[in-house]
């Protein structure tokens, strides 16, 4: 175990003795249980009550840590995994309770909240439709057509720093994969497809360092060339009917 781990699990067992003696389960998760933390991580916690008046985010310093605690019970845990992450693409809990470290000990109310989240997982999220597809070709194609000819290096800079998250999640999604989002996105894309991960940081550090995006282009080309390549003639999208002020 290493040191941080181990610094880690310590505060994180004050923690619930402090203010959570009566979860019925504590779960210490994040970077520093995965082994990537820095000397600036935070504490990610996943506390779940046999019930709660609401799913709260609660954040707090303690002896030093930074601390994100996430408080449910089984019935908001659930709604955030079904209703909220499968949607979104992104599995933030259901990752953070299936890695993380029950404290402290592992109960079998734990193991239930594990066994949801790998389900969860297993299911994968919400599956594209092809309003989902072209709306993110349209985005995607938008941005392309900024860093054809940029008017300067910022505007160039901006626009290939929000190709970064939209060709990614288009890449992963467009396969029903679960997607990821900022500092994840490198590790998500790496355990799905390593050779399209070098591809695509190989594009994108050429774009940052020497200002020449021809090969983030060329790889937005590939990436929506199977759901039929960049959209701009005939797309249409529908503002909801309930999108309207009422008359007096």
């Amino acid at each position: 175990m290493s040191q941080k781990l181990s610094a880690a699990l310590s505060a994180a067992e004050k923690i619930r003795a402090q203010f959570f003696r009566d979860a019925s389960t504590f779960m210490l998760a994040g970077s520093v249980v995965r082994g990537d933390a820095t000397a600036y991580s935070d504490l990610d916690l996943v506390v779940v009550f046999e019930r709660v008046d609401s799913a709260k985010r609660q954040s707090f310093v303690f002896e030093g840590w930074p601390v994100e605690a996430f408080i449910h019970d089984p019935q908001t845990l659930e709604y955030f995994f079904r209703e909220v992450d499968r949607p979104s693409g992104v599995p933030s809990l259901p990752n953070m309770v299936s890695e993380g470290i029950e404290l402290s000990c592992e109960t079998k109310f734990g193991s239930r909240m594990k066994d949801l989240a790998s389900r969860v997982l297993a299911e994968g999220p919400i599956i594209w439709g092809q309003k989902e597809r072209e709306n993110s070709r349209y985005a995607i194609s938008d941005m392309v057509e900024d860093i054809r000819e940029p008017r300067n290096r910022a505007e160039l800079r901006i626009v290939v720093s929000n190709l970064y998250s939209a060709i990614a999640d288009h890449f992963l999604r467009s396969q029903s994969q679960w997607s990821a989002k900022g500092k994840s996105i490198p590790r998500r894309l790496m355990s799905v497809d390593p050779e399209f991960h070098n591809r695509f940081a190989q594009a994108f550090e050429t774009a940052f360092t020497s200002d020449d995006a021809a090969a983030v282009i060329r790889l937005c080309e590939d990436v929506l060339e199977p759901d039929g390549g960049f959209l701009f003639d005939g797309y249409i999208r529908d503002a909801p009917k309930e999108w309207r002020i009422p008359n007096a």
